[in-house]
């Protein structure tokens, strides 16, 4: 279940309808990953451009990944693929995979621990233009994936080791970051998927009944 904590708030980031709301500090992220993982599901993802376009997505499940646990790409060693994992919580980790998908992680825990949280799934509040149509006829399902939602957010690893926070110019450029919200009252806790080793760790966690959850257990 989701940890009891305080509201994370920082700074505000003004939404176009002007509501402000709480933005995720680093300290907050600075807890192991299986604490951070159920509390962020319900928050939610902002993806800035340099255009000034925002679009949010709600987190509708996520995954733990920390030290000792053999399918965390921190397990072994510091390299370069890894590196941005071991610094202080509160930046993005992005990798490619099957050298096509980009995934997002949210680095989290102390400096030096190499932890961090999979975003697999979102629930877009708007739909980006360039989504073609045979995708949106199933809206909900546009970001239903780690590969999917880092497709459909323009999200890549030129955005690896950048802050979690908004730009403090208010001159808009490309940017990631996280807005508070009470976690989610339904969760559900179960295994991660698409792994071969450390497959019987329960560090995933999703919105019960969400129909952007990527696959239900």
């Amino acid at each position: 279940m989701a940890a009891n904590v305080s509201s994370p708030m920082t700074s505000n980031s003004v939404t176009a309808s002007g509501i402000l709301p709480q933005v995720i500090s680093p300290a907050w992220l600075q807890r192991p990953s299986p604490e951070v993982a159920p509390d962020l599901v319900g928050c939610t993802l902002v993806r800035q451009w340099n255009s000034g376009l925002q679009i949010r997505g709600r987190i509708v499940e996520t995954e733990a990944y920390a030290p000792g646990d053999p399918a965390c790409h921190a397990y072994r060693r510091v390299t370069a693929r890894n590196r941005v994992m071991f610094e202080a919580g509160g930046v993005a980790y992005i990798y490619l995979i099957y050298g096509i998908y980009h995934c997002l992680n949210v680095v989290s825990d102390q400096a030096g621990v190499g932890s961090a949280v999979l975003i697999r799934a979102l629930e877009l509040d708007s739909i980006p233009d360039w989504i073609p149509d045979t995708k949106r006829r199933k809206p909900h399902r546009i970001a239903a994936g780690p590969g999917l939602l880092c497709q459909a957010l323009q999200i890549s690893r030129s955005l690896n080791g950048i802050s979690l926070q908004p730009p403090a110019s208010s001159d808009p450029q490309d940017a990631l970051w996280l807005e508070w919200s009470q976690p989610s009252p339904s969760l559900v806790q179960t295994t991660r998927i698409g792994l071969t080793q450390g497959v019987d760790i329960p560090w995933r966690w999703y919105e019960s009944e969400h129909r952007s959850v990527s696959r239900y257990e």
